[in-house]
């Protein structure tokens, strides 16, 4: 059903060039957003192939259910990552340890598309077969290990981190699935599909003394049992292997995108997009602000936002995650002071959802695939609104996630149209949105 407004301003994901994302709407360039990113990064792109882009051109991301691109593209947004194993996809190099273990190069197609990625075969030992780096560390940061890995004779890939009662993950290789905790519990574990048998493999911990023994291994079977007679003909396929430096205090409950290495440790800076609109864009009496957002993390440390402003935190319309698990807040601030203010806690914050606010004197809601969650009938509208940020308003709080979309109207929607605007116009949309599976 189409609604009775059409938008002043709109951001899909489309046009874009370098230190720029175009929006749709106005088509004067008012509404277009300045980017910044100063080192290269990846993508997965239309063909569901992770390609490397040059440093400050904005990233079109495409989601992959089952291992198949599936639907449209998302702008992504992505902190400082550093990745501190060296090599990264070169595992036949001394950088990395071979345990009774032998490496052949170059060996099949990677997730880049290319023929660099290695096959990783046991020996005839009886112990464990796997590669290990002890990587240097500070105490107390969080880290995430990740590595891509594809069954070959072997179906179980094991991620490890530690010794003693280390902290490590059993990954069935063939299914795609998490089988079992080897040795204590990670902060986080994860498999993805990324097409062609090859699954992202990964997991969080946190240093404790400065320095972690990796391992990448090959397990016999289901049981996790990586101590056996091995056979040199039998293996397992790796490629892409990162160590994700997110700093001491910083939540880090997922990994970002792949940064290749060589010889030494690689960053990728933080991404910012800003400066939207003008003070003609925007209406200080009433409006809608619309996004349909994915979230990196169910528990942002940083409060990532995305805000309408006058450029201070006198005046503002803004939603941001929050550090508590799943937790969206949205606030809209006056004269310095908060007219409306409220929290919903989303199913996953890590999925697309649709989020509107509404704003106007005395008639205040907050709206979430389809539904009025929040509302307040007491309060004034801000003033001097003049920019879209994907930020706080005031150049902190940066927002990091997946964008489909942005919409602002200048005038306070009927909520049969936000109840339009916010909802899935399909199952399809739905699953696509949420990564579902159909079956």
């Amino acid at each position: 059903m189409a609604l009775s407004e059409n938008p002043k301003l709109a951001l899909i994901p489309s046009g874009y060039k370098e230190n720029k994302i175009y929006s749709v709407l106005p088509s004067d360039g008012v509404g277009d957003f300045d980017f910044t990113r100063n080192s290269s990064a990846t993508r997965i792109n239309k063909s569901g192939l992770i390609e490397t882009v040059s440093a400050h051109v904005p990233r079109l991301n495409y989601p992959m259910i089952d291992g198949v691109v599936s639907g449209c593209p998302s702008h992504i947004l992505e902190p400082l990552r550093r990745n501190i194993a060296l090599y990264s996809s070169s595992f036949d190099n001394s950088y990395w340890n071979k345990n009774r273990s032998t490496i052949i190069s170059d060996n099949i197609i990677s997730p880049d598309g290319t023929q660099n990625a290695d096959k990783f075969l046991e020996t005839t030992d009886n112990n464990s077969h796997n590669i290990t780096k002890l990587i240097s560390d500070n105490t107390g940061k969080n880290l995430s290990v990740s590595v891509f890995m594809k069954k070959a004779e072997r179906n179980y890939g094991v991620i490890y981190v530690g010794s003693g009662p280390g902290k490590g993950v059993l990954f069935d290789l063939e299914d795609g699935v998490i089988v079992k905790n080897i040795g204590l519990a990670p902060n986080w574990k994860k498999i993805e599909d990324y097409g062609n048998g090859w699954y992202r493999c990964s997991m969080g911990y946190t240093s404790t003394d400065g320095s972690s023994e990796v391992t990448f291994g090959i397990a016999k079977d289901s049981t996790g049992n990586s101590s056996y007679v091995g056979d040199a003909s039998k293996g397992i396929y790796i490629w892409g292997a990162q160590v994700e430096d997110s700093g001491i205090g910083i939540n880090a409950d997922y990994v970002s995108s792949y940064i290749p290495t060589t010889t030494s440790i690689t960053t990728r800076s933080a991404e910012t997009a800003n400066g939207s609109g003008d003070a003609a864009t925007f209406n200080d009496s009433e409006g809608i602000l619309y996004v349909n957002i994915a979230s990196n993390s169910n528990t942002s440390s940083n409060y990532d936002g995305i805000s309408i402003s006058d450029g201070s935190s006198s005046d503002k319309v803004q939603l941001y995650f929050t550090p508590t698990s799943n937790q969206l807040y949205y606030i809209v601030v006056s004269g310095s002071n908060n007219q409306a203010v409220g929290f919903v806690t989303l199913n996953d914050a890590t999925q697309f959802n649709k989020v509107a606010i509404k704003y106007k004197a005395n008639d205040f809601a907050f709206w979430v695939n389809g539904f009025e969650l929040l509302t307040d009938t007491s309060g004034i509208a801000p003033i001097g609104l003049d920019t879209l940020n994907f930020d706080s308003g005031t150049g902190g709080n940066d927002f990091y996630g997946n964008t489909k979309q942005i919409q602002y109207y200048d005038t306070a929607l009927s909520d049969t149209d936000l109840e339009t605007l916010t909802s899935w116009v399909s199952f399809q949309e739905m699953a696509e949105g949420q990564l579902y599976t159909i079956e």
